[in-house]
């Protein structure tokens, strides 16, 4: 019996351990379940791969171009348009000055998960767009 008491202390102690760490996690961005920072991860490795491609674009031709204009052009070949809702744009500025911008739908309003929307810019700063 005492073994089995035992156990049963050991098996709470690890249990209370495992929640509370698995409570503080941290988030990507304030608001954001943790589950959700694999998908922020990826949508802003996607905004900089499309960055990068605006920018040697930019380079070569001296000229902004549109996400779909990128693609065809064979500057990007990025494999998906979009990521776990995520869609993505280009915005031309004047001269050399771009941003590609992530956007997601709205969360319904009685749901705790928040979606950013995740910009990069001509100097490859990947932040959030209030």
């Amino acid at each position: 019996m005492k073994g089995f008491v035992g156990l049963l202390l050991a098996l709470l102690i690890a249990g209370g351990i495992w929640y509370f760490y698995t409570k503080q996690m941290p988030t990507t961005d304030a608001g954001t379940a943790p589950t959700q920072a694999i998908n922020l991860t990826g949508v802003r490795m996607d905004l900089m791969q499309i960055a990068q491609a605006e920018r040697t674009f930019v380079a070569s031709n001296g000229h902004c171009v549109s996400l779909g204009d990128l693609s065809s052009s064979g500057t990007m070949s990025l494999a998906r348009k979009e990521r776990e809702g995520y869609s993505y744009e280009v915005q031309c500025g004047d001269g050399n000055e771009f941003a590609v911008i992530a956007h997601h739908a709205p969360a319904p309003p009685d749901s705790p998960i928040r979606y950013p929307i995740l910009a990069v810019d001509q100097n490859m700063q990947v932040g959030e767009v209030q």
